[in-house]
C-alpha cells in the first residue's frame, strides 16, 4: 500500500497523540487518590468520587459545543487552545483548599480536555485516506492508552510520595508543554497554503448543529453506536474508576501499588495498539468485539474476587487488551457515521461515552455499600461481555444488509 500521508501530517498526528495522552491522564489522575481525598477532606468515598464523576459529566456535555465549533473554526486550532486552557484548571486544582474547590477545578479541566480526543479523531479522519484511517486512529489511540497508564500510575505514585497536589502540578506542566508544541505546529500549518484533506468535506457542507445532530440521531446505525458508547462508558471506564480503591481496601495494597496494577489496563491497550493491524485482518470487527468483551468480562471477575494481588496483574493487562479491541472498533465506526459533519458526529460519540462513564461512576460508588466493590466490578465485566456479543451480532446484521 503506497504511503500517501505526508511527513508533516504524521508529525501533527504525533502531537495529537500527546494531546490525547494529556486528556486521558487528566481523566484517570484521580482514580488512585480517591481514598486519600476521602481522608484529607473528611468525606465518604462516594463524595470524593465527585472529582471523577463531575469531570465526566462536564466532559460529555462539552462535546455538544466542541463538535460544531471544530467543524467551523478548525479542529486543530480548537484542540490547541483547549490544551492551553487545561493548564489553568490544573493550576487551580493545585491550589484547591476544599473538596468543592477541587471539584470546580476539575470541572474547568474537563471543559478544556473535552476537545482533545474527539476532535483529534475527527482531524485524522479529515486528513488521511480512508484505507489508512483505522491504522492512524490506532496511533492516536496509543496516546489515550498511555494516558491511562500515566494517569493511574502518576496519580498513585505522587499521592503516596509527595501528596495529591503534586499530581496536578504534573498535569499543569504537561498541558502547558503539549499546548505550546501544538501552537507551534498550528503556526506552521497556517504558513502553508490551506488544502482540504483527502477525506474532508467541502466547506459548503456545514449545516447548523441542530440539523447535524438530527441527521446523526435519526440514523439507525448512528443511534446504535451512540447507545452502545453509553453502555461501554458506564460498564468499562466508569467501573474502572473504583478498581484501584478496591485493590487498596480489599487486599491492603498501597495506593501506588494499586495504581500500578490498574495501570496495566493501559499497557494492555498499548499491546492491542501494537498488534491491532494484524488482529483486524485476522479476526475482523465482529471477532474483535466478541473476544474483547469476553476478555474484559473474565478479567473483571478474576480481579474482583482474587484473594491475592498476583492474579490481578494479568487480569488488569488482559482487561485493557480486550477493552481496546472493543473500543477501537467502536471508534472506527463512529468516525464514519456522518462524514460531512465528522467533528459533530465524533463529539456526540464521545459525549455519550463519557455520559455513560459519569453514570457508571455514580452507580458504582452507590452500589459499593450495598453489594460490595467485588460484585460491582464483576457486574461491570459481565455487561461488557454481553455488549460484545450484541455488537458482533449488530455488525453481522449490518454486513448482511449491505450485501443485499
Amino acid at each position: 500500500m503506497p504511503d500517501t500521508i505526508s511527513p508533516a501530517t504524521r508529525r501533527s498526528i504525533l502531537l495529537l497523540s500527546f494531546a490525547t495522552f494529556a486528556s486521558m491522564a487528566a481523566q484517570r489522575i484521580c482514580d488512585a487518590m480517591l481514598p486519600e481525598l476521602s481522608r484529607v477532606f473528611a468525606v465518604s468515598l462516594a463524595q470524593a468520587a465527585q472529582v471523577v464523576s463531575v469531570f465526566a459529566i462536564a466532559y460529555g456535555a462539552a462535546q455538544l459545543f466542541y463538535g460544531p465549533l471544530g467543524d467551523r473554526l478548525g479542529k486543530f486550532r480548537v484542540i490547541t487552545f483547549a490544551t492551553l486552557a487545561c493548564s489553568i484548571g490544573s493550576t487551580l486544582a493545585v491550589l484547591a483548599g476544599t473538596l468543592d474547590a477541587l471539584v470546580f477545578a476539575r470541572l474547568l479541566m474537563a471543559l478544556g480536555a473535552a476537545a482533545l480526543i474527539p476532535l483529534s479523531m475527527a482531524w485524522v479522519g479529515d486528513s488521511v485516506p480512508p484505507d489508512q484511517l483505522q491504522e492512524m486512529l490506532t496511533r492516536t489511540g496509543l496516546g489515550s492508552t498511555l494516558g491511562i497508564v500515566g494517569g493511574q500510575l502518576v496519580g498513585g505514585l505522587l499521592t503516596d510520595a509527595l501528596g495529591w497536589r503534586w499530581a496536578f502540578v504534573f498535569m499543569t506542566l504537561l498541558f502547558g508543554v503539549v499546548g505550546s508544541l501544538l501552537y507551534r505546529d498550528l503556526r506552521r500549518q497556517r504558513s502553508v497554503p490551506a488544502e482540504p484533506g483527502p477525506h474532508s468535506p467541502p466547506p459548503a457542507q456545514r449545516p447548523g448543529f441542530v440539523r447535524q445532530a438530527v441527521l446523526i440521531l435519526t440514523g439507525r446505525w448512528s443511534r446504535t453506536i451512540l447507545l452502545m458508547a453509553m453502555v461501554e462508558g458506564a460498564a468499562g471506564f466508569g467501573v474502572l474508576a473504583i478498581w484501584a480503591s478496591h485493590l487498596h481496601r480489599s487486599l491492603g495494597l498501597s495506593l501506588s501499588m494499586a495504581g500500578a496494577i490498574v495501570a496495566l489496563f493501559g499497557l494492555g491497550g498499548m499491546l492491542y495498539m501494537a498488534t491491532g493491524r494484524h488482529l483486524i485482518r485476522r479476526f475482523g470487527q465482529q471477532g474483535l468485539v466478541l473476544m474483547g468483551g469476553g476478555f474484559v468480562g473474565v478479567s473483571a471477575v478474576g480481579l474482583a474476587y482474587t484473594p491475592h494481588w498476583g492474579p490481578a496483574l494479568p487480569a488488569s493487562l488482559l482487561a485493557g487488551f480486550g477493552f481496546f479491541m472493543f473500543h477501537n472498533t467502536m471508534q472506527a465506526n463512529a468516525t464514519q457515521m456522518t462524514p460531512h459533519a465528522r467533528g459533530t458526529a465524533v463529539s456526540l460519540f464521545s459525549s455519550f461515552l463519557f455520559l455513560g462513564q459519569s453514570i457508571g461512576v455514580v452507580l458504582a460508588a452507590s452500589l459499593i455499600d450495598r453489594i460490595g466493590s467485588s460484585a460491582v466490578i464483576a457486574l461491570g465485566g459481565a455487561v461488557m461481555a454481553l455488549e460484545g456479543v450484541y455488537f458482533a451480532w449488530a455488525l453481522r446484521q449490518r454486513e448482511r444488509q449491505a450485501s443485499r
